[in-house]
């Protein structure tokens, strides 16, 4: 079996492969993208943080105006289900992604009251990252598009309409990057396509603010509890580009790449700021302190394990 084999979808219960997994094309999800979800990482068969995605999900669920019809321990249900059925191999980690849509209905933008929601459950295999993003860094570039401002759409809505995103990263690509680093309008650093970023500015360890308008990304969080526990001083802060030409580290955190170094960024003006090969002092040394935190979350939270038999 091909790696892009292992893994099924649950659509409202049903379970599939993930070829065959299929909505309506009248779901307001597929339509207008009227949707919320999250993606967590399984480490040694337990999923990563999964009271803080489910909290987060909640969240984006009442930006929407959306009354969730399952509880914490029906979603865990679901994804079980998902594993015991299609008997997943163990000793790989997965990425699961859950979805809620608004669900099926007229095209009309103004939801109907009487819609039922679709709930999604993607599991398939971790995507393995290219080693060298480890070893020397991930290249990010700033577009010319900039972030949605927070006053258009709430940030912390992670919903399904991800096209500010894409643009961002593909106008990336084109100028030889691996991802984008989007500003807002006020031209302060906000996040990457899809991963929170910190910088080490004059030996202090600094973070874009929420209100600069960035997602509150639970690998950031988890960064900043190592950080209290171990006395590293780390603070959220605005932060433009000429702020980041006095930065000696630079790394991305998300759910999927957990701390990745920076190596270098192409400013919209052609100038490029390098930084170590695999990370600088802080960035290493949170990486191993990331990954002992997630041990030591696995050894604490057995209850979550998916290999459980229902």
């Amino acid at each position: 079996m091909e790696d892009k084999d292992i893994g099924a979808a649950s659509v409202d219960g049903v379970i599939s492969s993930l070829g065959n997994a299929k909505i309506s094309v009248m779901d307001r999800g597929f339509l207008y993208g009227d949707s919320i979800y999250e993606v967590i990482r399984t480490f040694d068969g337990t999923p990563l943080f999964f009271d803080e995605h489910w909290n987060r999900f909640k969240n984006s669920a009442k930006l929407v105006n959306l009354k969730l019809s399952f509880s914490k321990q029906e979603l865990l249900v679901e994804i079980r289900k998902i594993f015991d059925e299609v008997k997943l191999p163990k000793g790989i980690d997965f990425y699961i992604r859950y979805i809620v849509t608004r669900g099926q209905g007229p095209i009309d933008l103004f939801p109907h009251s009487n819609l039922n929601q679709s709930l999604i459950v993607i599991v398939k295999k971790m995507r393995s990252w290219e080693e060298v993003f480890y070893r020397r860094g991930i290249k990010l570039a700033v577009p010319q598009i900039k972030r949605n401002s927070i006053n258009t759409l709430d940030p912390n809505i992670k919903g399904g309409n991800y096209l500010n995103n894409i643009l961002g990263l593909m106008s990336s690509r084109e100028l030889g990057a691996d991802d984008c680093l989007m500003l807002n309008e006020g031209g302060h650093i906000t996040e990457s396509s899809s991963s929170n970023i910190f910088f080490v500015i004059k030996n202090n360890l600094v973070t874009p603010s929420k209100s600069s308008g960035n997602l509150n990304g639970l690998t950031k969080c988890a960064v900043q509890e190592i950080c209290k526990n171990k006395g590293i001083e780390n603070s959220e802060i605005y932060i433009d580009l000429n702020m980041i030409d006095q930065a000696n580290e630079c790394f991305i955190t998300s759910s999927t790449r957990g701390i990745m170094p920076v190596a270098s960024i192409i400013l919209s003006n052609g100038k490029v700021i390098k930084f170590p090969d695999g990370g600088g002092k802080y960035t290493r040394k949170l990486i191993s302190y990331y990954e002992d935190y997630l041990n030591n979350y696995v050894a604490s939270n057995k209850d979550f394990l998916l290999y459980k038999k229902l």
